[in-house]
């Protein structure tokens, strides 16, 4: 499928970035580019088709880490630099094993985590052109043939799962995304809040507006005794598509766990926190009992589909596997 000619803009400064974007209609499309990745592949798939692309990674400031007060992390931040950044690792290494584990080396090198936040389904469905248009979400939903891959929690209208990786990890960590340029001049959002269920109708998969741009994440400092994990399976060793993901963050008092955030991933249309078994673990001791416990409650209430009923046991086993390997730290 050939694309469609269109114009590049290089912009200096979040203002005209922003201003551009803001400009943007459905007979023509302005579209931000980051490090592509994304993007690229849905503009050779026929999703997309822009009329300006406006390039941000010409705008200085915006691929800056800053570990002062928690963490921020400019939106351009590559994931490789997230990964192997020895102060993110040190205080944060469920989100750095996160970016760590998202895609291929050749991707994490140029894939920018705001870039990664924003990315669309990579349900087949959503792939195709051929399925976009009137009625094209109930594609990827409990009517679909081929849901293997789809999700296995509130998949009643829409069963796509939220693509990125670093996301849960995030979630987790009680992160916010800072958005700069819309009506309001610059607002902070929780990533809890941020995600949207995936629709084929929509621009994004979040609550960021036309003429908005993502310019950081923002992760709160963590509590004293604060211990994290991050365990993704896939099918194979090698690269792969998760069939799960989970991120643990404990705040402990010897064996005895003072708060818990679990969060899984690529299971639900959005990040998904397992709040009973977060319940379950706070006040009391942390054995492989109570983590089994923990796990059993995560996926309960699981409305698997025809074909990915085995992802219910498998993220039950990933679920007390990483609150078993956060506790160890």
């Amino acid at each position: 499928m050939a694309m469609n000619s269109f114009e590049w803009v290089d912009a200096t400064t979040v203002e005209q970035a922003a201003g551009m974007l803001a400009e943007s209609t459905e007979q023509r499309p302005v579209i931000a580019k980051a490090g592509g990745i994304d993007l690229l592949d849905l503009m050779k798939e026929g999703i997309l088709a822009p009329m300006r692309l406006v390039n941000l990674k010409t705008i200085r400031g915006l691929d800056e880490i800053d570990t002062e007060n928690g963490l921020s992390l400019g939106a351009l931040v590559t994931l490789d630099r997230i990964d192997s950044d020895p102060q993110v690792r040190a205080r944060y290494l469920a989100l750095s094993d996160a970016a760590g584990h998202a895609a291929t080396p050749q991707v994490r090198n140029a894939a920018t985590i705001g870039g990664n936040l924003l990315q669309r389904p990579r349900c087949w469905y959503f792939r195709h052109d051929h399925f976009h248009g009137e009625g094209a979400d109930e594609m990827g939903s409990r009517g679909a043939d081929e849901n293997q891959h789809h999700a296995i929690f509130d998949n009643d209208k829409n069963a796509m799962v939220q693509a990125s990786t670093p996301a849960t990890a995030l979630v987790a960590y009680d992160a916010s995304a800072e958005l700069a340029g819309g009506a309001n001049g610059s607002r902070v959002v929780k990533l809890s809040d941020f995600f949207l269920p995936p629709e084929m109708q929509r621009a994004h998969d979040a609550r960021i507006e036309t003429g908005e741009v993502m310019t950081r994440v923002i992760v709160p400092p963590l509590n004293a005794g604060a211990k994290a994990a991050y365990r993704k399976q896939t099918e194979r060793d090698s690269y792969d598509w998760p069939i799960c993901d989970v991120a643990v963050v404990l705040t402990m008092e010897g064996q005895t766990v003072q708060n818990a955030s679990i969060v899984m991933g690529w299971v639900a249309p959005t990040p998904r926190r397992a709040a009973e078994s977060e319940r379950l673990l706070i006040g009391n001791r942390l054995t492989d009992d109570l983590a089994r416990q923990a796990a059993r409650a995560a996926v309960a209430g699981a409305t698997p589909l025809a074909k990915n009923s085995y992802k219910v046991p498998v993220l039950e086993t990933v679920v007390r596997r990483t609150i078993l390997a956060a506790a160890a730290g």
